[in-house]
């Protein structure tokens, strides 16, 4: 495993790791000078992810690494922690979401239950809001509100990665969902989870709606975060569209409907 995974890290970059992204379009859109450090961001975000999902022998170490920098700790120069720190002299990259960030790595590598509804929005906002709010450092946001908004957008898109990855997640024996929501709603397993799929995608969308605040209180890159989330929120409506999981798959927006959705983003655009 530690062998595959070491080689897998080795061809990696961070173009090959966005092209199938849903992010990847929205990137395309920032100025020129943020698009390599978006990229940088996402995938360093994205190899301890990885790492951690891959259960790769070296991500405690590595996520240990993390947070002693962010901390402003003697570390241990890793991958992470030296593109950390060249981010971190060009942005007010805020260290508080880098140790939360791990707080989220952490609780998947203890493969902590997700009791409550309050653990799923802790966790998500964990793992993706921190992204949100790292991102704000990078675009730079003139409003004291814009980091809080930009969080909830992310902890919107880590909602939407459970819903999506629902089955995937459960052939590996990873379970997203709150034990209370499943005693409410029944385990959600394909054919018998729309009422649980209804209730979590309504709790996305109220987050993305209160979230998209954030966009025009960006600096820079406002184009690129709206579309970002515009494609992001549209794998709730696929989920939607493939009848609320009647079968088991992940939810997949077609090529063709991504390629119209983009287009009609740049239309509003010129508008």
């Amino acid at each position: 495993m530690s062998s595959t995974i070491g080689a897998t890290e080795q061809r990696r970059d961070p173009a090959s790791v966005l092209a199938s992204s849903t992010l990847s379009a929205g990137i395309r859109l920032l100025p020129r000078d943020l698009q390599a450090d978006a990229r940088k961001l996402y995938y360093v975000l994205r190899m301890v992810d990885d790492l951690v999902d891959e259960h790769d022998p070296r991500a405690a170490h590595r996520v240990e690494a993390i947070e002693r920098w962010a901390n402003n700790e003697e570390e241990s120069e890793t991958p992470e922690t030296r593109a950390f720190a060249e981010l971190s002299r060009q942005y007010p990259l805020s260290r508080q979401a880098v140790i939360e960030f791990c707080q989220g790595m952490r609780h998947d590598l203890a493969q902590a239950a997700i009791e409550t509804e309050d653990d799923l929005e802790r966790y998500c906002h964990y793992v993706g809001g921190t992204v949100g709010i790292m991102l704000a450092g990078l675009f730079g946001t003139s409003h004291p509100d814009g980091e809080r908004k930009m969080a909830l957008i992310g902890t919107a898109m880590q909602r939407t990665n459970i819903l999506r990855d629902i089955d995937e997640d459960h052939a590996h024996g990873r379970i997203y969902i709150a034990r209370t929501t499943i005693e409410r709603f029944g385990f959600p397993a394909p054919g018998v989870r729309e009422d649980l799929l209804r209730d979590q995608i309504a709790r996305a969308d109220r987050l993305y709606e209160e979230g998209l605040a954030a966009i025009p209180l960006l600096s820079r890159g406002a184009r690129g975060m709206a579309l970002s989330t515009y494609l992001y929120r549209e794998i709730l409506r696929q989920i939607e569209r493939d009848g609320y999981g009647h079968t088991p798959s992940r939810a997949t927006v077609p090529a063709w409907r991504r390629r119209l959705l983009i287009a009609k983003h740049h239309l509003r655009i010129r508008a």
